[in-house]
């Protein structure tokens, strides 16, 4: 492929969005959030006391009900997987997860949508909708490109 100064400028632009976003509060919030979930040792035990039991639990599976430690294991994992996500770190984790990610798809949105508007861009997310569609009938008061 030949580069052309279109190119060039795509892949500038591309480079600048990506230092912006990594520069970003969205970005700070995840990195920290996942370094306490990282460097807590009681969430880190609650974390790795439930991939044991999941484990157990997939074990288990494979025999349904019919397995004598069905009853145990499927109560154990559950109560594990909410002490789990009832922790601090880990429900704080998440939401900065799934903060960076809406930030990420309302990105490809804005970048999908100024090559066309019928370009369908996959934001992982079915029930994900912005802020602002055009055509949002308030005659372009709210600053969209109605």
């Amino acid at each position: 492929m030949l580069a052309t100064l279109e190119s060039v400028q795509i892949l500038d632009t591309a480079e600048r969005i990506a230092k912006m976003i990594l520069n970003s509060d969205v970005v700070e919030n995840y990195r920290q959030c996942l370094y306490k979930m990282k460097t807590s040792s009681e969430t880190q035990k609650k974390i790795e006391r439930f991939t044991k039991l999941k484990e157990q639990y997939e074990y288990v599976q494979r025999f349904g009900r019919y397995h004598p430690d069905y009853q145990t294991i499927m109560k154990e994992t559950r109560l594990a997987k909410r002490e789990m996500d009832m922790d601090e770190n880990v429900a704080n984790f998440k939401r900065a997860e799934t903060e960076l990610q809406n930030l990420l798809d309302e990105i490809s949105l804005i970048i999908g949508r100024s090559v066309s508007e019928s370009v369908k861009v996959e934001t992982g997310n079915p029930f994900f909708e912005t802020k602002h569609k055009v055509g949002c009938s308030t005659g372009g008061s709210c600053g969209c490109s109605a």
